[in-house]
């Protein structure tokens, strides 16, 4: 196996857990009917069956720094991949709604614990060069998971009375492969010597090998680099120590306004949306299915661009995208300009441009920003401020949409993306082809 498929084969083992997190976020949307007449839910049961992977998904990401920092990148990958198959198998074989509840929650548990250890590994073993494409994998298999769900709802919604059961089951089959391919994948070298250095005297080697099969022209310089991070972490402080404020300023701005453009409101109720606009409900499902695969097309151009053209270069070519097609959305609401077509081919360019920016280069810049001693708990930091918003923003749209109407909402939405252009332009820097330890000395004020 040649050095570049070595690195491909680490990368997408540590993004099956990417494809994971968006099967499973996207395959509730097939059952949760057959669920709420199976155990006859209330309105506030059937709701909480819905969102208690999302709940699960906020507490995972606020406390997935925790095993890739005391256990390691490459265990924490193992666990939740236990997790995903616990999750799989318990939803699919449950008779009781208390006990699909439990591991619905663990699916979510999963899902956030993944945002935070996938991008992670993938960053610390991925070459300068090409770190941007490969931890755009991570995001690319998240939307490839939601689609597969959605296929996969499709296929198996007429083979019986409890298909449901299938539908969730077959998640097993991956969240197997994804265990085995864990197995099979080295730890982070930087883990190995910042965490595991302080436990191990083997640890200076078997870092030294997993850098040589990275890249052995370099291995040497970055092995060194890596200790004299070592060395300053002995004497660093906590994450919200004024050391740095830079990086987890950028995180939690970068993560919130990822939130704040309306993707999640978008995906979750695109069908409402279309309806609202006067589509029938047979023409809103087909579009909100062209919206899936948008975002899929345009996430896997983004990959092959950002380490290329950079990081800055795809979000503010994003940014202005996403304000002109959220501002002639939130304009045919308040002239009421539904003719044919109109807003749901302005939403798949909404889509197409985030697909491009902010869906492909968050995970990539909050996972890079951070200082080695202390990126598990700032990618967390990242993760929990993303998964946080995203639950405030889709339980609150509906209210929103029917209170203050489409056109205000998505005017909202349209001056969040005005701020997110002057936070690219005037405080958002530039990773690409840039070393770790390099930018760890830019932003880290000692």
């Amino acid at each position: 196996m040649s050095q570049k498929q070595r690195i491909f084969f680490w990368s997408i083992t540590a993004a099956l857990g990417g494809f994971l997190f968006g099967f499973d976020t996207a395959v509730i949307s097939g059952v949760e009917q057959s669920l709420q007449s199976l155990w006859h839910l209330n309105v506030w049961e059937h709701g909480l069956t819905v969102s208690i992977a999302l709940i699960g998904t906020v507490i995972g990401s606020m406390l997935g720094g925790i095993p890739t920092q005391k256990i390691g990148r490459k265990k924490t990958l193992f666990w939740i991949a236990i997790l995903y198959l616990l999750a799989s198998i318990g939803t699919a074989l449950s008779t009781e709604w208390s006990v699909f509840l439990v591991f619905r929650f663990l699916g979510g548990l999963g899902v956030g614990a993944s945002s935070v250890a996938a991008p992670m590994y993938i960053t610390e073993i991925s070459p300068a060069k090409s770190r941007g494409k490969l931890v755009g994998l991570f995001q690319f298999n998240v939307v490839l998971g939601i689609l597969i769900a959605y296929l996969s709802n499709y296929l198996l919604q007429g083979i019986g009375e409890e298909s449901w059961r299938w539908m969730l089951g077959v998640q097993a089959l991956p969240s197997l492969i994804f265990l085995i391919a864990v197995l099979n994948i080295p730890e982070s070298p930087r883990w190995l010597l910042l965490e595991k250095g302080d436990r191990s005297g083997d640890s200076v080697a078997e870092a030294r090998e997993v850098l040589n099969m990275i890249d052995p022209a370099t291995a040497e310089q970055t092995l060194a680099d890596i200790q004299a991070s070592h060395q300053a972490k002995k004497a660093s402080t906590g994450l919200f120590s004024g050391n740095y404020k830079t990086p987890v300023m950028l995180a939690v701005l970068f993560a919130v306004f990822n939130q704040v453009s309306g993707i999640n409101a978008i995906i979750y109720y695109a069908p409402r949306i279309f309806e609202m606009t006067g589509l029938g409900k047979s023409s809103a499902l087909l579009s909100s299915t062209g919206i899936g695969l948008i975002n899929l097309i345009f996430t896997m151009i983004s990959m092959n661009l950002i380490d290329r053209y950079g990081r800055r270069t795809l979000m503010k070519i994003g940014s202005v995208g996403l304000i002109v097609t959220l501002g002639l959305v939130a304009r045919a609401f308040y002239g009421e300009d539904f003719s044919g077509m109109t807003v749901p081919l302005l939403l798949f360019g909404y889509i197409a441009f985030f697909g491009f920016s902010q869906g492909a280069v968050i995970w990539v810049f909050i996972s890079e920003i951070f200082p080695n001693e202390v990126r598990s708990s700032g990618q967390a930091l990242g993760s929990f401020t993303h998964w946080l918003m995203a639950a405030i923003i889709t339980f609150t749209f509906p209210y929103l949409a029917e209170h203050f109407g489409g056109g205000n909402t998505f005017l909202f939405f349209t001056i969040m993306m005005i701020l997110q252009l002057l936070f690219v332009v005037r405080l958002m820097p530039e990773t690409k082809g840039t070393s770790l330890e390099q930018i760890e000395k830019t932003f880290v004020v000692h």
